[in-house]
């Protein structure tokens, strides 16, 4: 079999798990898919004829079969993880050929290019099961929710779970200072402001500084920043695909931003000094934050 573009080994020493093995004679719909590839930071490995065992067929995490070779796919060995790309939304066959090749998905383009971003970066990444997502908020001002958030993301580390801690409070001062590492080099929320679509979950855990064992995604001490709520739900679904231990310190208020934090915590500690202000102020923090927490 001829036309090999380019060929992963063995997953690199990042940890990163080989890219999709990609089936087409298609020119256009080649580039396409290689520029998802591209968007999702893997590396895949192009075919232009059949399925060949030493070319990947059996190892590959993904394959993408477009519909112009599902044909030469008829009495291949069947496996897992087939994605069958085509471009004709008015083609009802593709059901057909997709069944007749194994295929667990069909995949139109361009309405699926997001799904199929999504689907490459998770095998790219080799993800697993989320990490455990605590999110801490206090009853009110000065109650302890910081030191108690960076307490369990230190304990975490210390048991030799992989831990990120994450600062979604803007006004909090930053955990970093809070842990002694405000001078550490890495990237704070000011760089992931304009995030959108997805975060490569290593990458990310690449760029923050390291303290205490765990990774802490922080404020800097410039200038205010507004972080959109896209961005949130990018940076902590990334934080989460690694696996491991999220703890998220988390302000009183809940508006849009901090709504797509809470919405992927699996559990949420309200911190409640023991005062009856304290207790009035946290039924209402609660109240708010009970609406998108799950527990």
């Amino acid at each position: 079999m001829g036309g090999l573009i380019s060929q992963g080994g063995a997953a690199p020493p990042d940890g990163r798990h080989g890219g999709p093995l990609i089936l087409t004679e298609d020119v256009d719909l080649l580039d396409d898919l290689l520029r998802l590839c591209a968007a999702a930071g893997a590396l895949p490995e192009v075919h232009h004829g059949g399925p060949d065992r030493a070319g990947g067929w059996d190892s590959a995490p993904l394959v993408l079969v477009g519909d112009d070779a599902s044909g030469r796919l008829r009495g291949a060995a069947r496996r897992r993880g087939i994605v069958l790309v085509g471009r004709d939304q008015d083609d009802s066959g593709v059901w057909q050929r997709a069944v007749e090749i194994g295929a667990e998905h069909v995949l139109l383009l361009p309405d699926g290019e997001q799904w199929l971003v999504d689907r490459i970066a998770d095998v790219a990444e080799g993800v697993g099961r989320p990490a455990l997502t605590v999110g801490v908020i206090g009853g009110r001002g000065g109650a302890g929710a910081s030191t108690l958030a960076s307490a369990l993301a230190v304990t975490a580390a210390r048991k030799g779970r992989r831990t990120m801690l994450v600062d979604a409070d803007p006004l909090g001062g930053g955990l970093d200072v809070l842990l002694g590492g405000e001078t550490a080099e890495g990237l704070r929320w000011p760089a992931f402001a304009a995030s959108r679509g997805r975060v490569g979950g290593g990458a990310l855990e690449e760029s923050l500084p390291e303290l205490h064992a765990l990774r802490v995604l922080s404020w800097d001490r410039g200038d205010a920043v507004t972080v959109a709520p896209e961005a949130v739900r990018a940076v902590v679904s990334a934080a989460r695909r690694r696996g491991g231990v999220v703890v998220v310190d988390l302000p009183r208020r809940v508006d849009e931003t901090v709504a797509e934090a809470l919405a992927q915590i699996d559990v949420g500690l309200l911190v409640v000094p023991p005062e009856l202000r304290a207790v009035a102020g946290a039924r209402r923090v609660a109240s708010a934050a009970g609406l998108v927490l799950r527990d």
